[in-house]
């Protein structure tokens, strides 16, 4: 099983380039992984019928407990099968949908047979956390294929509104399943079925689960978001909405229902919700015009019969249940893909255009009728065993309140005579010829429907009528799981298509007459529902919410967000004070001894940091501020000199130096004085603040240390860095391997934030050299003052007054040294001081020495390679790291040592981190680049240039 996914997700990856090479035959080919799924499912029938589930477990993160479950029963046999069945049809289909030329197509393909994936992954999961993910991915797969290119508006409102509601559901379901998993001791599902356990947090589990599996399969008042999902193309509506996504939510309560049908609020629930999704869905189904719509709304009824079935908790609606989502998956699958070949054909989807096209597509025609027909519940078709079953089982009882079970009935009966009326109403509209309309003709059929075209519905409606007389055989596979359910009725029915005369029979004779009834006087009905229209809708609820919240975040924004730095920072120090302060003050285990210090040395650095911080707020001028608070962290190198950890040290002090450089980048576009003057009585206030944080914060480090029962994690780290790292320095180690996830996002989001930065800075591109416009002289550094005695390449661009031949002679001595010195800190960094911190800092220093010496053109000089290359290529580097450690025989990102004898070198130790530490190597001396062309060059550039972002393109163009 976990094969199928994986190849799924190579199918996906692989789809783009396929349909590049090969065009539309390539959604032949990716029809193949759904198609090999679909056979191995069928394969494993005998032995799921039999009662022997397959699961397959594979360990995931064995400290935490966590597994890939998987496991495939009677249930999820017959979701899986419907997904991967109709998903290779439709793929087939697609091969004759699109034209050659449509845009997007290999992203389309990707994405569908991700959603594939996806949903398979769902109904096989049996882990509920790794169900959640799979339930996102669906949601997010699905928001891509109705947003399509993103190019119309009414696309990408339907992709965002089925997005909030469904992620919205999915939260609220997270919560759920974390409560169920409490409430159980468990997250597996069958773990969950079988023993719910019992109590509160089982109950609003139970009711959290059901909001995420009511906005998932459209069941009002969130029924809304599938109509307006009828944007996206056909096979979407056909997969998704159909046989797939919205099954989710079905699929999702039918697990569940053998455990949790008896939890008070589930039957309310569902059942209070199916009646009425059944009945408003039908009802607006009978007023549309386009057959897509009709449809949709025909789904939202459907899926509201569907939810009470597998909802219902005993074991004869839940076999009806399950057939009935059979039957609804080929049947309106079916439909949707007749109303794209009817859509390709004519360009045309609205019913009162379309008039006699059943005599000029026969083959359409039948295949669309024996769909509508299954819909309507007509024998000898599936739907009609599903809802015979439905009927009998809720007349022998169904429900354990007989009032409740016939209520459901009737509710049932209406809205099936509802879906036999718009039936009617889609085959009369798409085939049947309208007096005063003219028939469609041969040469108004833009695209005739070729033979592939047709196989994809074809084959569906075909199951459809012939598991109506075979549904015998289906007869195990839907007791199997509904033997986990009560038996309320006084025995259970099998399936057939023929049960003789019988009460369900003379009702779905009443369904069949009362929605033939209906339809025959469509036009009462239609003007009988102009006059009831209310004037208010979900979907304009919706959107009216959305814009109140979108109104209500400006003004919380506006009234919380004034501008003022000190503000939000005071409020939140007071928070900070007023909450955990006031526990650490009332509940924290204070500490038994006090110890200032070890060594007077420490006591003398603490109290130049004070002193220093002091300073910083009474001094005026800025540049004199922001040093006086490099003193504080340079003060603070030095305590970590004195505890023993010369690592932090030299990053501490390598950190310092590097804030210091960039705050006087800075300074230079700011007043050189600090003119905004404060109350005293603000000043004292602050005051307060500070120091009441700082002595909190002091005194959560020691409450921290005197609430420590257990030994530290980190006494096995000396031990550990060495055998298992193959390194010496602790810290070094702990960054690249015990810890290397961690530092891998940690450098993830440095390359985010300074790709962030540098976008705020150069509103065209990242600053290197000037490129003039054509015609004009060629890109090169002015030389706009006489070159001289040059210590340094570009040093000739700078004016006389601003240059320093010490400096340059300082620069051009120095600089190869440091960057030597940079490597060496990276090489040694494993067993000494350093590592690919610390040396890319050093390296960043030195081009920090060659900007400061010649300016932004000798920065160019120093550096010409785009900082976004760098830090693209360290953190490609960093990453691929994991591979190798897998080519290894090592777990992702684990160290690999390789040790051999070398001629002239000896013994040679090498361990893969060091390609990590290299990665990290280079992602910070991209950021220093990207900060000294940022804040440094570019600024240069628009004060030297008189600010050339206001000028025209044809005055100087940025590179």
């Amino acid at each position: 099983m976990t094969a199928l996914l994986a190849l799924h997700l190579v199918a996906a990856l692989a789809a783009p380039l396929l349909v590049r090479w090969w065009g539309r035959p390539a959604y032949l080919a990716l029809a193949l992984v759904p198609g090999a799924a679909f056979v191995w499912v069928l394969a494993q029938l005998s032995a799921v019928t039999d009662g022997r589930a397959v699961t397959e477990t594979t360990s995931w993160i064995p400290t935490l407990d966590l597994a890939i479950t998987l496991r495939l029963d009677q249930l999820s046999l017959t979701i899986a099968a419907l997904v991967t069945g109709v998903g290779a049809l439709v793929l087939v289909y697609c091969s004759r949908y699109f034209e050659a030329d449509d845009e997007g197509l290999g992203r389309f393909a990707g994405t569908l047979t991700a959603f594939a994936g996806s949903m398979l992954g769902l109904v096989l999961a049996d882990d509920m956390l790794l169900l959640y993910v799979f339930w996102e991915l669906t949601t997010v797969f699905s928001f891509l294929l109705i947003g399509g290119s993103g190019g119309r508006l009414a696309g990408r409102r339907a992709a965002s509104q089925a997005l909030v509601l469904t992620t919205a559901g999915g939260l609220a379901m997270l919560v759920g399943l974390i409560l169920l998993g409490s409430a159980s001791g468990s997250f597996l599902l069958s773990e969950v079925v079988a023993d719910p356990g019992s109590g509160p947090l089982l109950v609003a589990g139970t009711v959290l689960v059901l909001v995420g599996a009511i906005t998932k399969s459209a069941m009002v008042p969130f029924h809304f978001w599938l109509p307006a999902a009828m944007e996206a193309p056909t096979p979407v509506s056909a997969y998704l909405h159909a046989a797939a996504m919205v099954k989710g939510g079905i699929y999702l309560v039918a697990r569940l229902a053998p455990g949790l049908a008896e939890v008070p609020g589930w039957r309310p629930i569902v059942l209070g919700l199916g009646l009425a999704t059944m009945l408003v869905g039908g009802y607006r189904a009978l007023r549309q015009h386009d057959l897509k719509l009709l449809l949709a709304f025909g789904t939202v009824s459907q899926l509201g019969f569907l939810m009470v079935l597998v909802g219902a908790g005993s074991a004869e609606l839940a076999a009806a249940g399950l057939v009935m989502t059979v039957a609804h998956a080929l049947f309106k699958s079916t439909l949707f893909l007749t109303v794209g070949v009817i859509d390709h054909a004519t360009g045309v989807r609205d019913l009162r255009r379309l008039s006699g096209l059943g005599r000029r597509l026969p083959v359409v025609a039948v295949i669309g009728t024996l769909a509508a027909a299954s819909m309507a519940g007509l024998p000898p078709m599936l739907g009609f065993v599903g809802k015979e079953a439905a009927f009998t089982a809720l007349l022998d009882g169904g429900l354990p309140d007989r009032t409740t079970a016939l209520v459901v009935l009737t509710g049932l009966v209406l809205g099936s005579v509802l879906t036999v009326a718009y039936s009617a109403r889609f085959v009369w509209g798409a085939f049947a010829r309208k007096p005063g309309l003219a028939a469609t003709e041969p040469a108004e059929l833009v695209h005739p429907p070729a033979a592939l075209f047709l196989t994809a519905p074809a084959v569906l409606a075909l199951c459809g009528l012939a598991l109506g007389p075979a549904s015998p055989l289906l007869d195990r596979l839907v007791t199997g799981h509904a033997a986990a359910l009560p038996l309320i009725a006084p025995e259970a029915e099998h399936l057939a298509l023929w049960h003789g005369l019988q009460p369900a029979l003379a009702l779905s004779a009443v369904t069949v007459i009362g929605g033939a009834a209906l339809f025959a006087v469509r036009a009462r009905v239609t003007r009988l529902q102009q006059r009831l229209a209310v004037g208010a809708s979900a979907d304009e609820g919706y959107w009216n919410t959305m814009q109140g919240l979108d109104r209500l975040a400006v003004l919380v924004t506006g009234t919380t967000q004034r501008g003022s730095l000190p503000a939000y920072l005071g409020t939140i120090l007071v928070v900070v004070l007023a909450l955990p302060g006031s526990v650490l003050v009332f509940r924290a285990p204070w500490p038994d001894e006090w110890r200032a210090w070890d060594s007077p040395v420490q006591a003398l650095v603490g109290a130049t940091a004070l002193v220093a911080a002091v300073l910083a707020v009474r001094i005026r001028q800025r540049l004199s501020a922001v040093l006086v608070v490099g003193v504080t962290g340079y003060a603070l190198a030095v305590l970590f000199v004195l505890q023993g950890a010369p690592d932090l040290a030299l990053t501490q002090f390598l950190v310092e130096t590097l804030s210091l450089v960039t705050f006087v980048l800075v300074l230079r576009k700011l007043p050189k004085d600090i003119t905004e003057r404060h109350r005293p009585r603000e000043r004292a206030f602050r005051g307060v603040i500070a120091v009441c944080v700082g002595a909190f914060m002091a005194a959560v480090g020691a409450v921290a240390l005197a609430a420590r029962t257990a030994a530290p994690v980190s006494v096995d780290y000396p031990a550990e860095a060495y055998s298992f790292g193959g390194g010496e320095n602790i810290v070094n180690v702990t960054l690249v391997d015990i810890r290397a996830w961690d530092t891998l996002g940690e450098i993830s989001l440095l390359v985010v934030a300074a790709t962030g930065v540098a976008s705020l800075v150069f509103l065209r591109r990242r600053t290197g050299t000037v490129e003039r416009a054509p015609g004009q002289a060629p890109a090169a550094p002015p030389a706009r003052w006489a070159p001289r005695n040059r210590w340094l390449a570009a040093s000739a661009t700078l004016p006389p007054q601003r240059r320093s031949v010490v400096l340059e002679v300082v620069t051009r001595v120095l600089f190869h040294t440091i960057v030597v010195f940079s490597l060496y800190l990276l090489f040694t960094g494993h067993n000494e001081p350093g590592g690919g911190f610390a040396g890319g800092l050093v390296a960043g220093l030195a081009l920090v020495l060659r900007y400061l010496a010649g300016g932004r053109y000798e920065l160019g000089e120093a550096a010409p390679v785009d900082p976004g290359l760098l830090m693209g290529a360290g953190l490609l580097f960093a990453g691929g790291t994991g591979v190798v450690g897998l080519a290894l025989g090592a777990e992702v990102l684990q160290t690999a040592i390789l040790q051999t004898t070398l001629p002239v070198l000896g013994d040679v130790k090498l361990v893969t981190s060091l390609f990590f530490d290299i990665g990290v190597y280079l992602i910070v001396l991209g950021l220093v680049l990207d900060v000294l062309r940022s804040l440094g060059a570019e600024l240069d550039r628009q004060v030297d240039e008189d600010d050339p972002v206001d000028s025209t393109p044809e005055e100087v163009i940025v590179r």
